[in-house]
């Protein structure tokens, strides 16, 4: 049967494709403001659920659906996509000595029996101080887009890498698609 990921997501196309499988791409195209939920396991589950309903219904033929979603949650409360880069700073600077959590959702779907398995998996990325000096880099940089991430940080860059003191999970769940979530729930499914 043929597996679709429904992501325009790189980073879940290049860990998808890392586990090794083979699979198309078909974009979900859901309003996802239009979902809310102050909790954010079931804002990540409900998103994902949502888009594998629109993957679904761009199909005709059976197909095993991947579909995800991600939130950054700080101190119980969501976080978006910062601002402006005043806004990015704030951020930043809150997280000092203190910890953030990506909360990424998976859904694996089977078109064809509307067979669905769904699961969350939580990482915390714990930060250092920030200097003045190296939060303007980060600012600058043409490299880092904070403006593009909720939580206006990126693990893997270098710029922001050496103030993260430890990850408790896996990188891939950070990066948007959770390798041994994925893998179980693809197990799963028949």
């Amino acid at each position: 049967m043929r597996m679709i990921l429904g992501s325009a997501s790189p980073r879940r196309k290049q860990i998808l494709r890392d586990l090794g499988y083979e699979f198309e791409i078909v974009i979900p195209d859901i309003n996802e403001k239009a979902i809310r939920d102050d909790d954010p396991a079931r804002l990540v589950l409900a998103l994902a659920n949502a888009k594998a309903d629109a993957v679904i219904s761009k199909i005709d033929e059976a197909a095993i659906v991947i579909t995800s979603d991600q939130v950054v949650s700080f101190e119980d409360k969501i976080i978006e996509k910062p601002l402006d880069l005043a806004d990015a700073r704030s951020m930043l600077k809150s997280y000092e000595n203190k910890f953030v959590e990506t909360v990424t959702s998976v859904v694996v779907t089977n078109s064809k029996t509307n067979e669905r398995y769904s699961g969350v998996d939580i990482t915390k990325v714990h930060f250092k101080n920030f200097s003045d000096e190296a939060l303007n880099k980060i600012l600058q940089s043409q490299e880092v887009d904070v403006l593009d991430r909720a939580g206006g940080f990126s693990v893997e860059h270098p710029l922001i890498s050496p103030y993260i003191a430890k990850i408790e999970g896996e990188l891939e769940s950070i990066q948007g698609l959770p390798k041994k979530l994925t893998i179980k729930l693809l197990s799963q499914i028949k």
